[in-house]
């Protein structure tokens, strides 16, 4: 590898520097027993990521409230773990967050909101989960991300089979049952008397975040058809396409576009993907002409359009839409940012957990949208210097997996599809959209830890 090579391979200090690597590589200060066990730590995490709703909900009611947060013993242990072993990288993103958040709850506390428990569970954001994105990206690698990615396209299979149920059943139903056993349902406002189904999380953006990681892998390993049982691989394709409309949900079809607008660049790259691309176009609009001709899937495709139409109508149209999710938050930070005192309103008042501590009932207290309430809650300074940190972690990710790209190693660059939906401004005050964020990052980072030879 040519010393440019070394030096882009290093960008953004997304990777360890040299000493690092050699550390890993050697055995010098952790075992291959330990770090197996943190990567078992990081499957669970994952598992947890996509059931903890279900335990909610279904199995375990009576503790749904601790359980809203049972992934952050699991990050804190794997955190101080990597650490102690001498294997966290240290960066300007970790180190910038880490900061904000001692800053934040200062200011909280002392000329905030006052409440030290509302500055701790929003501070946790960036002393456990931001800092959680590099550890995977230190005990994972490629493989690793593949082996995920194939599980995650087995347990889309059944997971639609799920949400199928959820549409089709009443909010009464056991399938539709709400956090802590609610009776009312878990289902979110839809069209033509049908609900958002949650699947297996506590809410609906838990459903719309996995299929946008499904489709991230579909994608993918329509690229790469030796890495993966061809039957599941079309089962799991036919559960994508039919989760959109059985979803009403917008945010996923855009998701999709994105990753299918991000293979046909990875397509373009080289001829040989190319009739992979024709291929795996071709049975998506087999399997739509198919699904098409269902009952099943008229009602669905129905409702999902008359949900398509009527909020685009309250929101200003297409352009709306897609503007004000993405770029409106960032606007209305920026030019509401005078009204809002300096050190904002304090850490972790704009959460859920937050608002029930401080007003007794679920309501946005700073705003809904994620770069409003960041600069909310932290004021302008800090806040802005939160969203300019997760911006410039995105961008240091896009030029390291387009580096990637240039190398027929694809895999960073359908996995960042999501990334750059997710990273800098998912909701983080909510737990599903913050671990949803963690994983994609941190599996974004592992997935450009390969050698070149292997790259493909």
């Amino acid at each position: 590898m040519t010393p440019i090579s070394k030096r882009r391979e290093a960008l953004g200090a997304v990777y360890a520097t040299g000493k690092q690597r050699h550390v890993i590589k050697s055995g010098e200060t952790s075992s291959k027993s330990d770090l197996l066990l943190l990567r078992r730590g990081v499957w669970l995490y994952f598992f947890l990521l996509l059931f903890e709703g279900a335990l909610r909900k279904w199995f375990l009611p009576g503790l749904a409230t601790p359980l809203l947060i049972v992934r952050d013993p699991l990050a804190l242990w794997l955190v101080l773990s990597v650490w102690q072993k001498g294997l966290l990288p240290s960066n300007i993103f970790m180190a910038g967050m880490i900061t904000v958040g001692v800053l934040g709850m200062f200011t909280a506390v002392f000329v905030g909101h006052g409440n030290i428990f509302v500055a701790l569970y929003g501070a946790r954001i960036f002393f456990i989960h931001f800092p959680f994105i590099f550890v995977i990206g230190r005990v994972f690698n490629r493989a690793d991300v593949l082996k995920l990615g194939k599980y995650t396209l087995w347990i889309a299979i059944p997971m639609t089979v799920l949400i199928a149920l959820q549409f089709y059943s009443p909010q009464s139903a056991w399938v539709n049952r709400g956090v802590g056993g609610d009776l009312s349902g878990a289902g979110f406002g839809g069209a033509m008397g049908y609900f958002r189904p949650p699947a297996t999380f506590s809410f609906t953006n838990g459903t719309t975040l996995f299929y946008g990681l499904v489709a991230c892998f579909v994608f993918y390993f329509w690229f790469q058809l030796k890495g993966i049982n061809r039957l599941v691989l079309i089962v799991a394709t036919v559960a994508l396409l039919a989760a959109i409309p059985l979803s009403i949900s917008r945010t996923l079809f855009f998701q999709v576009i994105i990753s299918l607008i991000f293979s046909i660049v990875a397509a373009s790259r080289d001829s040989r993907y190319f009739g992979r691309m024709v291929l795996s176009c071709l049975a998506g609009f087999i399997t739509l002409a198919i699904l098409s001709q269902t009952i099943f899937f008229q009602t669905a495709t129905e409702a999902f359009f008359a949900r398509f139409d009527s909020a685009n109508k309250q929101e200003g149209g297409l352009d709306g839409v897609l503007f004000d999710r993405y770029l409106g938050g960032l606007i209305g930070a920026l030019t509401n940012s005078s009204e809002i005192p300096f050190f904002g309103y304090g850490l972790g008042m704009g959460t859920n957990v937050g608002s029930m501590l401080l007003a007794g009932k679920q309501v946005f207290l700073i705003a809904e949208e994620e770069w409003a309430r960041t600069v909310g809650e932290l004021g302008p300074l800090l806040g802005l210097s939160v969203i300019a940190l997760r911006l410039g972690l995105s961008i240091k990710l896009t030029q390291a997996c387009y580096y990637k790209l240039n190398q027929n190693n694809i895999l960073p660059w359908m996995l960042l599809s999501l990334g750059l939906l997710t990273i800098p401004q998912a909701q983080w005050a909510q737990p599903t959209s913050l671990g949803f964020s963690v994983l994609i990052a941190g599996l974004i980072i592992a997935s450009l830890r390969v050698p070149e030879q292997d790259a493909p």
